[in-house]
């Protein structure tokens, strides 16, 4: 009964793989567009826990602290080790003329605390040369052309001169501006200058401590706002959830994929009821029961959930795998939690139409198999 129609059972399969897909796909984008919020955080790994001024909430909103600050928190007892970090805003000049806005990220000059973990291209020490400044690689990609050279490359950095001399390999912020990173020294002349500099002290805590001990001793101590690495990375998180639309718009359409699979799947699903109801009353004719007709036509519906969650999860990761050579989708993925609750999403999308669709069949008389 089920395959007998193929164009209704193509059909049934097509709206379930459909709606799981739209649903995933755009669960997982959504996600990964929030998460961009933390990535900043996250790749300072070699520290635990941040501090700021106290009206600051996320890496890209922020009141600059006096260099002081960076002395008062080593003092603080707990303190393995303490480096500053400027983040900074500027205007560059790439050598075909071009202007492109930047963040200049400062770390530690003896340390380089601050630094993504990996480099695509080039030594880290080589930021320990004169004017030198580091590139993420998708910046690179924006500012200069596939058969360019990078490394060596000048460019006029508010009025100053700097070098690209390596390729960092970083997943690109929310807001996915090029990247330059240099030593807090020459961040210091790169960056506008204002009476208070220093962004952010990167803290690490001893082995006495831990990083929610250190953060309330910091506070007690400094006056400063101290944050773990893990909860301000989830301020990131909130910031953009609390100050954008896209919530919105991401929950707009996975609504709009929920009910199109509905209105897919529960029209052709009543059309496969209507077509078979003769079959169904043969079936009441002879002593099905109708719990026994439930159980058929739940089993019908559950093949085709199952089968057409599973094409769409397919196609979804398929998406994901072939697009992550390209700079927007750099660094996607579908974290478990989102194909569970795609079947969940299913399970009810198929309860509901198949209840629905059960509603003719048990008000079918055994009679009518004889009209």
């Amino acid at each position: 009964m089920l395959t007998g129609d193929r164009v209704k059972f193509i059909g049934l399969l097509f709206g379930v793989a459909f709606s799981t897909l739209l649903i995933s796909q755009q669960l997982t984008i959504f996600v990964n567009l929030i998460m961009r919020g933390a990535v900043a955080v996250e790749e300072v790994s070699t520290a635990d826990v941040w501090v700021m001024d106290p009206s600051s909430r996320t890496v890209d909103v922020f009141a600059p602290m006096p260099s002081t600050a960076l002395e008062l928190v080593r003092g603080v007892d707990g303190v393995a080790y303490a480096s500053p970090m400027l983040r900074s805003s500027a205007v560059v000049r790439t050598p075909d003329g071009d202007l492109e806005g930047v963040n200049i990220v400062g770390v530690d000059d003896s340390t380089l605390i601050g630094l993504p973990r990996d480099m695509a291209e080039g030594d880290r020490r080589a930021l320990a040369e004169p004017d030198s400044v580091f590139i993420d690689d998708t910046g690179s990609r924006k500012l200069f052309e596939p058969d360019d050279q990078v490394i060596g490359t000048r460019l006029e950095l508010n009025d100053q001169r700097a070098v690209i001399r390596g390729i960092a390999d970083a997943v690109p912020t929310f807001t996915s501006q090029v990247i330059l990173y240099t030593r807090y020294s020459n961040a210091l002349r790169y960056a506008p200058g204002t009476r208070n500099r220093l962004s952010f002290v990167l803290v690490r805590s001893d082995a006495d401590h831990t990083p929610e001990e250190l953060v309330a001793a910091i506070e007690s101590e400094t006056g400063l706002k101290a944050r773990t690495s893990r909860d301000f990375a989830s301020d990131g998180l909130w910031f953009i959830i609390e100050n954008t639309g896209i919530p919105v718009n991401f929950g707009i359409t996975v609504v709009l994929g929920f009910i199109v699979g509905v209105a897919i799947v529960g029209l052709t699903f009543s059309l496969f009821i209507r077509d078979n109801i003769k079959q169904f009353g043969a079936l009441k004719a002879i002593g099905v029961t109708n719990a026994k007709i439930r159980r058929m036509v739940a089993l019908q519906a559950g093949f085709v959930g199952l089968v057409g969650y599973g094409i769409g999860i397919f196609v979804a990761e398929l998406f994901f795998v072939t697009t992550s050579g390209v700079d927007t989708f750099k660094g996607f993925y579908m974290p478990w939690q989102i194909p569970l609750m795609t079947a969940v999403v299913t399970l009810v999308m198929i309860m509901l139409t198949g209840f629905l669709a059960l509603r003719n069949v048990l008000k079918t008389e055994p009679a009518e198999v004889f009209r």
